[in-house]
């Protein structure tokens, strides 16, 4: 009878917690009163300024070994192409 009564609790427990989560008006990050450290323009620039230092730290190490430089046109067809190699494969696997 015990046992029963606990899991009657812990079933009313979770059906309360439900309630709250799915007719709560706000979010979760209003009630923590939480904002992003960076807004999201700042994210956008801080990724492009990555993308530049990376291909000219690249580029760097081409031109010490005497091999021609990369656009970021270059890179990101190589990495399409890269994608599309993995999802053949991926189907290949899957049609197996």
């Amino acid at each position: 009878m015990e046992l029963l009564a606990v899991l009657v609790a812990l079933a009313l427990l979770l059906v309360v917690f439900l309630a709250i989560g799915k007719w709560y008006p706000g979010t979760g990050a209003d009630v923590l009163d939480w904002q992003p450290t960076r807004s999201y323009e700042d994210e956008i620039r801080l990724e492009i300024e990555d993308i530049d230092e990376m291909l000219e730290a690249s580029n760097e190490r081409r031109r010490r070994t005497g091999r021609p430089e990369l656009t970021e046109d270059q890179v990101r067809l190589e990495v399409e192409q890269h994608l599309m190699e993995q999802q053949e494969r991926a189907r290949d696997l899957k049609d197996k």
